[in-house]
């Protein structure tokens, strides 16, 4: 990237990021009296004045000829940038080992969850990892491969990270590259695939003018990247408990709901149907018979509660019987569960 950080103390960086996020939010140039009321650093507007006048002969802005204001120069909006994505990169790797850090203890707890609520109540039982549930756009990064391809990188607050090649017609400069990358990321950072509406894209496109193209192929990206859902893991125990009840063990279903268990593919379903129909994280749900989203349990009852661990990171855990089953006993035990996964969490994230 070739810029020297080093000529730039922590003070010059905040003013120029003060600049710069004001005249990304105003397009108007921005003046020391702006900076002072914009920033926390409790500076005079003199010693912001000669801040500004440094960050400008060593051209990280500019100073427009009819306006008292400066606005960044390409040199400051690189600067910009390159911070912004080592500041995502840290993110992203500071939340990568907090999950995969809390994962393995949950994975202990979770196995642990699933055969003691199978004796508890003899049914078979189901407990879901945690995931995330609520897909927002964290930072979006387009950059040049080639005179002919640009490389969208698109990652998600899941971490979910999706690449994309995009075919473009001639050439972009980093000017118009550097450009794309502001609009794309003030217009859609923080938001989730039902919050970007037609009204934000149709600007979009107007602001990216003949560029329109490339930002209808980033949020193509986007849709299929937020409905790819990564595999769930899911735990279960107990599904020969099915076999104890006579109206379940005599059916012809009895094989294809213990290979259910036994493959668990079906159960995505299951936890993907429970997550979605329980938008507040409070409710259980209980699927009595052919309303059960899985074929083979329809001569079953289902009932489902999710986990909220925060952050929107949820998970489900689910009970499967007969039709007669014990519903007060499996919702205390479901209530009573799903209140020890969202404390055991919360607990550990205390302790860290």
């Amino acid at each position: 990237m070739g810029i020297d950080k080093s000529e730039l103390d922590e003070r010059k960086v905040k003013i120029l990021d003060a600049i710069i996020r004001n005249y990304l939010a105003t397009g108007e140039p921005v003046g020391s009296r702006t900076i002072s009321k914009y920033t926390d650093l409790n500076l005079s507007s003199a010693t912001i004045r000669n801040e500004m006048a440094d960050l400008e002969e060593m051209g990280y802005i500019v100073q427009p000829h009819t306006s008292a204001g400066r606005i960044p120069s390409d040199k400051g909006y690189r600067l910009y940038v390159d911070h912004l994505m080592e500041e995502k990169d840290r993110e992203i790797s500071e939340m990568k080992e907090f999950v995969i850090e809390k994962t393995e203890k949950m994975e202990k707890v979770l196995k642990q969850a699933a055969k003691l609520l199978a004796a508890n109540t003899n049914y078979a039982t189901l407990v879901s990892a945690p995931a995330y549930n609520q897909n927002k756009i964290k930072f979006i990064q387009l950059s040049a491969v080639n005179d002919s391809q640009l490389l969208a990188v698109i990652v998600l607050n899941s971490n979910m990270v999706k690449n994309q090649m995009i075919d473009i017609s001639e050439p972009l400069d980093n000017e118009t590259l550097l450009k794309l990358n502001i609009l794309l990321n003030t217009s859609l950072n923080g938001l989730a695939l039902d919050q970007i509406n037609l009204g934000t894209i149709a600007l979009m496109k107007e602001q990216a003018g003949i560029h329109s193209k490339i930002v209808s192929e980033v949020l193509d990206a986007l849709v299929q990247t937020i409905s790819e859902t990564e595999d769930l893991q899911i735990y279960t125990s107990g599904a020969t408990n099915i076999l104890k009840y006579p109206e379940l063990s005599d059916s012809e279903s009895v094989s294809s709901l213990l290979s259910a268990f036994e493959e668990k593919e079906e159960l995505q379903s299951l936890v993907t149907e429970s997550l979605s129909g329980d938008e507040n994280g409070t409710g259980i749900q209980v699927y009595i018979g052919n309303e059960s989203p899985i074929q083979t349990m329809k001569d079953c009852s289902v009932v489902t509660a999710t986990y909220d661990l925060g952050e929107g990171i949820k998970g489900t855990i689910g009970i499967v019987g007969p039709k007669r089953m014990d519903y007060e006993k499996v919702m205390d035990n479901l209530k009573t569960l799903k209140s020890q996964l969202d404390g055991i969490y919360k607990k550990s994230e205390d302790d860290s």
